[in-house]
């Protein structure tokens, strides 16, 4: 059974539809500023790698936590010029992103 994010909180600011990046894409409903909260990539914890899954390391590179999602972020793609990044699991814009964007964040830096 599909989990539908159609009552997320998430949804008032953010959708999915299909990326000219990759499959689905998470775009912005909503304008966001500079440095502005989006949102937390939320769901189970998980011990190993998979689809949708964010690892985030300490400074010295070793993994905390991996986390699966099972949230609207969970379809980010990757860009080499993101408008979004992680501070943890909490995603904020790294640019000013206008509605119906597309919110991309660095796989190599999302860690």
């Amino acid at each position: 059974m599909r989990r539908s994010h159609a009552h997320s909180p998430l949804a008032r600011t953010l959708y999915t539809m299909p990326s000219p990046i990759h499959g689905q894409g998470c775009f912005a409903r909503v304008r966001f500023e500079v440095g502005e909260y989006i949102g937390t990539f939320e769901g189970p914890e998980v011990g190993q790698d998979g689809p949708h899954v964010l690892w985030l390391y300490d400074a010295e590179a070793d993994v905390l936590i991996g986390r699966r999602g099972d949230n609207l972020l969970r379809w980010l793609n990757h860009s080499d010029q993101p408008n979004a990044e992680f501070d943890g699991f909490d995603l904020h814009a790294r640019r000013a992103i206008v509605a119906d964007e597309e919110i991309t964040i660095d796989y190599g830096a999302a860690s």
